[in-house]
């Protein structure tokens, strides 16, 4: 017969969002039992087969778990980000996560792991013997896969490869020597990352061709700080760019000029706002680069040859193709995060963990209320892809936000917690530059909130 396991919430994914909710959960829910299932042995989700060289593009404090602080909060005091927040590699995120299971969670007596298990048609499954496991749950199937992104390192490579040619996931690259040219494949964050790794090893740029088929809008780093005169300052700018922006390129011209947002090439308008974080040191080497394609997605690599789709591209034998065109975070649609089952979504615009924390937080207060009031207390905001979908979902988000903020344990509850960016503690109210960034951001919000929706609409987004 199969076992069983008896516990008040299953949840399914031991990634990022999984352990905000469940870190959250047991801290407010004295009784609360929760089981995490994960196909993988240990807790970090996606981390635990990212790339080598990779981290955080942004200040640590703000990814984890709301309990225990990931990093010192160290700012760096030299190098090309002196002035800003430390920023967490993988093999450090990956402990962090390990760590919070062993110290923090499990010592409750009331948190259990389940590793190497999936979750199937209401039944665990042991991947490695095949066993089935019976869950038997007594409030809620936590379902903090919904958005789960995917990587390089374990998505195939969206395009065809024939005998002979070489592809290698960005995370092989550490991996790979000399080569006659690398052909980087890939619009986003895991893409620039391994532009800025093969310069940072001497590569020449010439060396490089970067089949870019969507150029991107990205945060500069240094407005996206731990800092609330710098985030709400930040904020401020944009509710005020909003007011009188008349389209999405409109609104992201006004933000490059005010030092929010940059792009890689001055000349080419970006179709893709993803929007991570990347620091001037970055986007001065990404910049060095001027072998781009963009003739369309890459369809086919042949020995010697790129065939994209609109057009081909010689390039040297031996040339190692990398491939970083995962999706990354998908982008699904919005669907009550209170339902038959618990589904995790971001609130405010972004910042996983800390909405994932935030239903952690709501459903360990309020676990007895009626779903209604939780899903009124916490609409989802989806992910987002084009500049049109970027400002619509931050006008939904800061009405979201504006939401569960007006709620007085929630609020007391998020100025405490440093995965909030937003957060202002009490310490910091009476600071000038704090007093000045909030009042701006309440002079403009009204109209800014609207002038993003308004935005997002004329461009056919649904808001």
């Amino acid at each position: 017969m199969a076992r069983s396991v008896d516990t008040d919430y299953l949840v399914v994914g031991a990634g990022a969002a999984g352990m905000a909710f469940v870190d959250a959960l047991v801290d407010h829910d004295p009784t609360a039992h929760a089981t995490l299932v994960d196909r993988r042995a240990a807790p970090g989700g996606h981390w635990l087969d990212a790339y080598p060289f990779v981290r955080l593009h942004q200040a640590s404090q703000f990814y984890g778990v709301a309990s225990t602080r990931l990093g010192s909060g160290r700012v760096q005091e030299a190098g090309p980000e002196r002035g800003m927040h430390e920023r967490a590699t993988g093999p450090e995120i990956t402990a962090y996560y390990a760590a919070v299971l062993a110290e923090r969670l499990l010592p409750t007596g009331r948190v259990e792991l389940l590793g190497g298990h999936e979750y199937r048609d209401g039944l665990l499954v042991d991947l490695a013997s095949g066993a089935v496991v019976e869950p038997r749950v007594r409030r809620r199937v936590v379902d903090a896969r919904y958005l789960a992104p995917s990587i390089p390192a374990v998505t195939p490579p969206p395009f065809d490869v024939d005998d002979g040619a070489s592809v290698v996931p960005a995370g092989a690259l550490p991996d790979v020597g000399e080569a006659p040219a690398f052909v980087v494949v890939g619009s986003g964050k895991t893409a620039t990352d391994a532009v800025v790794w093969l310069l940072g090893r001497g590569t020449d740029p010439d060396a490089i061709l970067w089949v870019r088929p969507r150029d991107p809008w990205m945060l500069d780093r240094a407005a996206v700080q731990p800092d609330p005169a710098v985030f709400l300052g930040m904020a401020g700018i944009l509710m005020a760019a909003a007011c009188d922006a008349s389209s999405p390129d409109d609104l992201f011209l006004r933000l490059e000029d005010a030092g929010v947002m940059t792009r890689i090439d001055p000349a080419v308008m970006p179709t893709m706002a993803r929007t991570p974080t990347l620091g001037r040191w970055e986007l001065e080497l990404l910049r060095s680069v001027t072998r781009v394609v963009r003739d369309g997605h890459l369809r086919r690599v042949e020995p010697g040859r790129l065939v994209l789709d609109s057009g081909e591209v010689a390039v040297p034998h031996g040339a190692v193709v990398v491939h970083c065109a995962a999706y990354g975070l998908h982008v699904r649609p919005a669907l009550p995060i209170w339902g038959e089952r618990i589904t995790l979504q971001s609130v405010r615009a972004g910042f996983p963990p800390f909405c994932a924390a935030l239903v952690g937080h709501v459903e360990g207060t309020r676990h007895d209320r009626p779903d209604a009031e939780k899903n009124a207390l916490c609409p989802p905001t989806p992910y987002w892809s084009t500049p049109a979908d970027w400002a619509a979902m931050q006008g939904r988000g800061a009405r979201a936000a504006a939401t569960f903020m007006a709620d007085p344990d929630v609020a007391a509850w998020a100025h405490s917690v440093l995965l909030n960016p937003a957060r202002v503690p009490p310490e910091e109210t009476a600071r000038p530059e704090v007093r000045a960034a909030v009042a701006r951001y309440l002079e403009y919000a009204p109209a800014g909130i609207a002038g993003l929706e308004r935005i997002g609409r004329d461009a056919g987004v649904r808001v």
